[in-house]
């Protein structure tokens, strides 16, 4: 295949003498002040903020400090109604703003949950977007340190809108006339609004904002919206650059999609939160499948930069380095979540690091500043497609260290096995199946007898975009993911449905024994990983399920985990000074009706030990942020699924 010779290698692309540059020493340290202002807590999207009025020993008397229903903001709008709400507050200047499911965005006493303003963009007059239009999980702030201060929001009608921190209204400077900047021009190439949105937030480093797109999944044409990343100024709103995430022409990659379909590909986006160093001016853009997720007959070649890590210069959107971490996809192995920015230090080498997290469980900590692999990344032999048409990579890249996070593949090693009866059912269900390690690629149904593929960890991970936290004092990086196997196969659409040679089918999945899931537990975990020695330092499962199941329950097994997640997140961690705290959904009780609920945990950072663990009545669907407001500490997150009531909640100290 053409280029495949450059696809071998770890990409280590630096523009000029880069590696050669000397840049000032500082890690990613989390929040400061007590505030939380952007949506990893830091732009190094670390999560950790150096609180500790909320410890060890008090964690367990927290209450319910205050709840603000989402209604207050969205159900103004007459015929509107927001979907799953996702959105992480910021805590800035002493207010606490968020957005809602219509794209509002709200203002809020941080101490009291009393709403204080509210901005409607009126998203919803714009044509709907990807994945049912209109979601948010947030925004940016920026300051020019001199007064000026915004917060900068992209929405699901593509808006790029600047909100003056103050008075919450538009800047009358930014965008064009209206007051913003329309994201469905400048692409090069024009889009079908029903296949192109955002509801992730925007970035900015230094005065760039950086903008990603959530294309559609399940797109039936091999020409889609491409995932091109463009870079606006921050102050008025006009378009600086664009970064071709499916390079075009002569550019760098293009090499790498055969037959000249870099000309009509898609997909290939940033649809998750992004990382920036502000001292270097860098931005770090975690890439997805190009179209389609599971059939690439029509795109052969590695694909660059379909499911890449890449580093952009912020000022200019010229590439710096980048790292594919899947060639030629046909797993739907986005990278999910922001990477993580830490300084870690390595056989006495101290090193500026990000660590990017992937859904099918492994960790990719590279060197920031050049791209290069802290610890050796080997292409390693796969198992190749028999799909007709497909052209999958002989190898794929798998890290050294640290070890995966998730169980990998599945064989019989992976199965249940908690009785004999069980492991015997699961393996008699799985001889319709193709199975095998990480990266056996899809089959078309019925295919040898087979009814498809079954693939762990699964499309949703493993991790998503919840993502992990950091603890820069330690270098330890907490992740929670899920053990789930996700169910695949491949068919011909009917005639006039698509011109794909083949489309994701219905069905392919197999269904566990006893009600049961088909891999051995734990089902949910929360993983520590020491990034100073590319280790893992503890492992614990992560909540409970299954546990009224009459054959676990006279096995007295203890905590399994939980694989349960809402809006495939379920929801997430943060770091403070003295805990790792956790929130998970809890799934409805089907036999007593009880609606969704959830839990707040601590653990102890050291060791994974629970410390303690509130329920409670709302079931979390982002991850938890931190904050001290008038000396007091208060931790907060979204709340309310589909269907659900919605808002945000407030834990404190009585």
């Amino acid at each position: 295949m053409k280029g495949k010779a450059m696809g071998r290698l770890i990409q280590l692309i630096a523009l000029g003498s880069l590696g050669l540059l000397a840049v000032p020493a500082g890690a990613q340290q989390g929040t400061l002040d007590g505030a939380w202002r952007h949506y990893g807590g830091d732009r190094g999207s670390t999560r950790y903020a150096p609180l500790d009025q909320i410890n060890r020993e008090n964690f367990g008397s927290l209450e319910v400090a205050w709840r603000w229903n989402l209604s207050e903001a969205d159900d103004t709008v007459e015929g509107q109604q927001s979907r799953s709400f996702k959105s992480t507050p910021l805590m800035i200047n002493g207010t606490l703003y968020a957005s809602t499911g219509l794209n509002t965005v709200v203002a809020i006493n941080p101490s009291t949950g009393e709403m204080l303003w509210v901005y409607d963009p009126k998203a919803y007059d714009q044509p709907r977007g990807a994945h049912g239009g209109l979601s948010s999980r947030g925004f940016e702030y920026w300051t020019d340190g001199q007064g000026d201060e915004r917060l900068i929001l992209g929405t699901a009608g593509l808006q790029l809108i600047a909100l003056d921190l103050k008075t919450g209204k538009p800047v009358p400077e930014f965008g064009e006339e209206g007051g913003w900047t329309d994201l469905s021009k400048g692409l090069g190439r024009e889009v079908r609004r029903g296949d192109y949105g955002l509801n992730s937030p925007v970035i900015v480093c230094r005065d760039t904002i950086i903008v990603g797109s959530i294309v559609n999944d399940f797109g039936s044409a091999q020409l889609m919206p491409p995932g091109h990343v463009r870079g606006y100024d921050v102050r008025t709103g006009k378009m600086k650059w664009i970064f071709h995430s499916i390079p075009q022409g002569d550019e760098f990659g293009v090499e790498t999609w055969e037959d000249g379909s870099w000309e009509y590909s898609g997909n290939t986006n940033v649809w998750s939160m992004m990382s920036a160093d502000e001292e270097l001016g860098y931005v770090y853009l975690p890439f997805g499948t190009p179209t389609d997720d599971h059939y690439g007959g029509h795109r052969h070649g590695d694909n660059l930069f379909g499911e890449t890590l890449v580093c952009l210069d912020a000022e200019t959107g010229k590439r710096v380095w980048h790292f594919q971490g899947v060639h030629h996809g046909v797993w739907d192995y986005d990278f999910p979540c922001a990477p993580i920015l830490i300084d870690v230090t390595v056989d006495g080498r101290e090193i500026k690091a990000t660590a990017q997290l992937s859904k099918q469980g492994f960790t990719y900590v590279l060197d920031r500043v050049t791209g290069e692999p802290v610890w050796p990344i080997e292409e390693r032999a796969v198992g190749q497609s028999t799909v007709p048409g497909e052209q999958t990579s002989p190898t794929q890249p798998f890290p050294t260290k640290p070890p995966a996070f998730e169980t990998q593949g599945v064989t019989e090693d992976t199965v249940i096995d908690l009785t004999p009866e069980l492991k015997a059912e699961a393996m008699e269900t799985l001889k319709d199946f193709v199975i095998g390690p990480l990266f056996t690629p899809p089959i078309v149904g019925g295919q040898d007898g087979k009814q498809g593929l079954v693939q762990l960890p699964g499309m949703t991970g493993g991790a998503n975009w919840p993502g992990g936290s950091m603890d820069p004092e330690t270098g330890i990086l907490y992740v929670s993911s899920k053990t789930s196997p996700g169910g695949m196969t491949l068919s011909a659409p009917t005639s006039g449905r698509s011109d794909l040679r083949y489309n994701r089918g219905r069905g392919g999945g197999a269904r566990g024994p006893q009600g049961l899931p088909l891999i051995k537990p734990p089902w949910g975990r929360i993983t520590a990983l020491d990034l100073n020695k590319g280790e893992i330092a503890w492992q614990v499962p992560h909540g409970d399920s299954f546990q009224d199941h009459p054959i676990i329950k006279e096995l007295n097994l203890g905590p399994l985990g939980s694989s349960y997640s809402t809006g495939l997140a379920g929801a997430g961690t943060m770091v403070t000074k003295t805990l790792l705290i956790a929130n998970q959904s809890r799934p409805r009780d089907r036999a007593s009706g009880r609606a969704e609920s959830g839990y707040l945990r601590a653990f102890d950072k050291a060791t994974g030990e629970v410390i303690a663990e509130l329920e409670t009545d709302d079931a979390p669907t982002a991850p938890p942020m931190t904050y001290m407001h008038e000396g007091k500490q208060f931790i907060v997150f979204a709340f309310g699924g589909r269907g659900n009531e919605k808002g945000l909640i407030a834990f404190a100290l009585p």
